[in-house]
């Protein structure tokens, strides 16, 4: 399978700026994978779908305002600072991306707050852009976090292009997340609102929840044609022995398994018996999914409308198939449905 197979026109005004007013009230198209069938529903809809015991799998990872703007030592020069992870707690290390890069050397500081509220020095450099720093800060963990967190900005992709208004630090963020450490919402997941979410569990539908820390590798453009050479960026993932359970007996009782969301379908093909049951795990992923793939565990999946040539528009296509995803994204197109992380969703049953 090749790059080049992933090439759709997507004009800029339908990449969604802004999500809808309420989170169950954005578009969503339901792709029959049977039939061939498109259909046309608001995502409140998607409760027609579901009945008792049909499991729906959402992941509870938690994103933290990873994008921060400083100043460098000396020339005063702006320099924007990407939160990836953190490496120590006592030493106060994380692993960051900077841009511009070139300007950044190790033993350089850096200042960010109005006041040089903190200070950080690189201590490394990793990859051309990639560096590590150590925060300068005395005071104790949590005080330390706290200052930190309020120098950021929620990380919004950079293909939004606008300010980050307040309202996107709640919008950005599942209704259950609970674990921090995403650097990126899992989009899916965010036009359930707590009403769906109810009426969902009247019906009698269960709800299992795994955690993958979403990376920047989401957005990272694939640069070569022949798939098989891509690697993804490995990410931190968790599968309770509860979740795994939900799971299996579903699967077992022959129940949808709904995936909700490319990183909910990946956390669960990482961890998989020979018997197609989900193993608990606590540890990392880089599995990549791109056609022509065989699932084990879920039988349907929601996913929002993804970017040309984006891994996650490969891991649509290998779940619906290569020839109706893209034929129902040529339909999204012109039927106007909004694209990107605050765009309008499709579940492929």
């Amino acid at each position: 399978m090749k790059l080049s197979k992933f090439k759709y026109k997507l004009p800029d005004e339908l990449i969604a700026l802004y999500p809808t007013p309420n989170r169950d009230e954005s578009r969503l198209m339901v792709v029959h994978q049977d039939t061939g069938k498109i259909e046309h529903k608001t995502f409140k809809d998607i409760i027609e779908y579901f009945g008792e015991d049909d499991v729906l799998v959402f992941n509870d990872t938690k994103v933290f305002p990873a994008r921060l703007y400083g100043n460098k030592e000396k020339t005063g020069a702006e320099i924007e600072v990407f939160l990836l992870r953190e490496l120590n707690q006592e030493q106060r290390l994380w692993d960051v991306l900077v841009d511009p890069a070139r300007k950044i050397r190790i033993g350089n500081k850096l200042y960010f707050g109005e006041n040089e509220t903190l200070v950080a020095e690189v201590i490394d450099n990793t990859t051309s852009r990639g560096r590590t720093l150590r925060f300068l800060y005395d005071g104790p963990y949590d005080e330390f976090k706290k200052t930190l967190y309020s120098l950021g900005e929620t990380p919004l992709p950079k293909f939004i292009k606008r300010k980050v208004e307040p309202e996107d630090a709640e919008r950005y963020q599942t209704i259950f997340a609970r674990n921090e450490g995403a650097v990126a919402a899992p989009t899916a997941g965010l036009h359930f609102s707590r009403e769906l979410m109810k009426r969902l569990e009247i019906k009698g539908s269960r709800f299992a929840f795994v955690t993958l820390q979403v990376g920047l590798g989401n957005f990272r453009s694939v640069d070569v044609e022949d798939l098989t050479k891509h690697k993804m960026d490995s990410e931190q993932i968790v599968i309770t022995g509860e979740a795994a359970d939900i799971i299996n007996k579903g699967k077992d009782n022959k129940k949808k398994i709904c995936a909700v969301g490319t990183t909910v379908m990946r956390t669960l093909e990482s961890s998989v018996s020979t018997y197609g049951h989900v193993k608990p795990f606590e540890g990392w992923t880089n599995k990549f999914i791109f056609p022509p793939y065989d699932f084990s565990v879920a039988n349907c999946m929601i996913s929002n409308f993804h970017l040309p040539y984006s891994t996650l528009l490969m891991m649509t296509a290998a779940f619906g198939g290569y020839d109706l995803v893209m034929k129902a994204y040529k339909t999204a197109v012109k039927e106007k449905y909004r694209f990107g992380i605050y765009g309008d969703a499709m579940l492929i049953i």
